[in-house]
């Protein structure tokens, strides 16, 4: 039987080859064309968004100088000689007000508190120095008010740019002894606001007011655990400290840094925020639990940061004998899923010391000590250990360096985030060991 002609002949490999490909059609390129042109755009704006908010970043750490500048001095000098005309000698923070370098320093406060409109600046500067003789502050100052609150604010370290700061931990009131102690009367309310000012009192005047000099706190408020405003006790009394504190110590803050966030504080903050004023908004920073160290670190060094915020400074005592605030600590950050191993080369017989953190923890942590000659062995310091939330924040160790060689630490990183290794170390004499 004869094939059908109608049925199509095979095509060979030869004539598939020579089969011209027909050019794209001119919509087809247009397409093209449109694709490239969005996915430009796309970059673009990324980009720009990086730009933006790399420069939020940097106008975030900004922290505004106290030097007066041209468009100031006028404000400084007509209030200062409205000054001498209504009040006699006086000082204030233990500054005169007159005839010394530190007055301008003091005024540009008030001034920079009113928008430098004088006549308000002055009518600030005398209602304070009012309240403070009202107050009674100079007698504050000697009073013995009890550590009852000594974990609720206190001072530890400075910030990066030398500011002393104040921790403001409103976790503490949980405790509902410290509550009542606080807030279940009148007089004991005044008595908490009391030691609050002494304590301000006394930070204040540790400050240097001298032209370039560091005269504003820098403020960490941690909601950890906090009561919330259902505690209507601890909402009035501090709106009552807020108030007085924006009457009566004006531009003393570097910045405010709130920590450990929760919800319902970004949601107050959204409802106020509208009626802040640009300069107060500049100086709030913001960060949720999972972000609160690293924020920290922007703004102060680690060794600088105390143990419960993720640092390595001992907070409330001196129980560590081998570091200080003063030794530094280098910071390394761990990519997901990857290894980060330090070396610390050792040129002499020695005793090493380390301590080290990785906030959070969720990694392996391994420590050996490897000698340069080639036939010597490895020694292992500490095996590889999988350390966990619930461990020690801090792990600490000293190992005898008898010969030449390197210490390796090692941090295995197996979680999906990024993650900060902190440590630091120092060189002991060998002798030492046997003493």
């Amino acid at each position: 039987m004869a094939e059908n002609d109608s049925n199509p002949s095979p095509v060979t490999a030869e004539q598939e080859e020579s089969k011209e490909v027909p050019p794209p059609s001119t919509s087809d390129n247009e397409v093209v064309v449109v694709e490239e042109k969005e996915k430009e755009k796309e970059k673009e704006k990324e980009k720009e968004k990086e730009e933006e908010e790399e420069k939020e970043e940097e106008e975030s750490l900004k922290i505004e100088s106290n030097r007066v500048c041209d468009s100031e001095r006028k404000g400084v000098e007509e209030l200062k000689q409205l000054l001498r005309k209504e009040l006699d000698e006086v000082s204030i923070w233990g500054v005169p007000l007159f005839k010394d370098e530190r007055t301008d320093v003091i005024l540009l406060k008030f001034l920079r508190a009113r928008e430098l409109r004088v006549k308000d600046a002055l009518l600030m500067i005398h209602n304070t120095l009012q309240w403070r003789k009202d107050f009674d502050i100079e007698a504050l100052l000697d009073q013995d008010l009890g550590d009852d609150f000594d974990k609720v604010v206190f001072m530890h370290g400075h910030g990066r740019e030398g500011h002393p700061v104040c921790y403001n931990v409103y976790g503490e009131f949980q405790n509902k002894d410290l509550y009542h102690k606080a807030f279940s009367s009148h007089d004991n309310r005044s008595k908490f606001l009391r030691w609050r000012i002494q304590l301000l009192e006394r930070s204040i005047r540790s400050l240097d007011f001298s032209p370039g000099g560091i005269n504003t706190i820098f403020q960490v408020n941690d909601f950890n655990n906090s009561p919330g405003p259902a505690k209507r006790e601890l909402r009035l009394a501090t709106k009552q400290a807020l108030h007085l504190l924006q009457d009566n110590y004006p531009e003393f803050v570097a910045k405010q840094v709130f920590i450990n966030v929760p919800w319902w504080y970004l949601a107050f903050y959204t409802v106020i925020n509208p009626f802040l004023t640009q300069r107060t908004k500049s100086k709030f920073v913001f960060a949720g639990p999972p972000k609160s160290p690293d924020t920290l670190f922007k703004y102060i060094s680690p060794e600088q940061v105390p143990l419960q915020y993720g640092g390595l400074s001992v907070d409330f005592c001196d129980c560590n004998p081998d570091f200080t605030m003063s030794d530094p600590v280098t910071e390394i950050p761990i990519k997901p899923t990857t290894k980060q191993t330090v070396e610390i080369a050792i040129y002499e017989k020695c005793i090493i010391v380390w301590e080290l953190r990785v906030v959070g923890w969720e990694v392996s942590y391994n420590a050996e000590f490897k000698p340069d000659a080639k036939d010597a062995y490895t020694v292992i310091i500490q095996k590889a250990t999988k350390m966990v939330p619930t461990d020690e924040p801090v792990l600490s160790n000293t190992f005898k360096v008898g010969e030449l060689g390197k210490l390796l630490l090692t941090i295995d990183n197996p979680t999906l985030k990024k993650k900060r290794l902190l440590y630091r170390f120092k060189i002991k004499p060998y002798y030492l060991m046997n003493s």
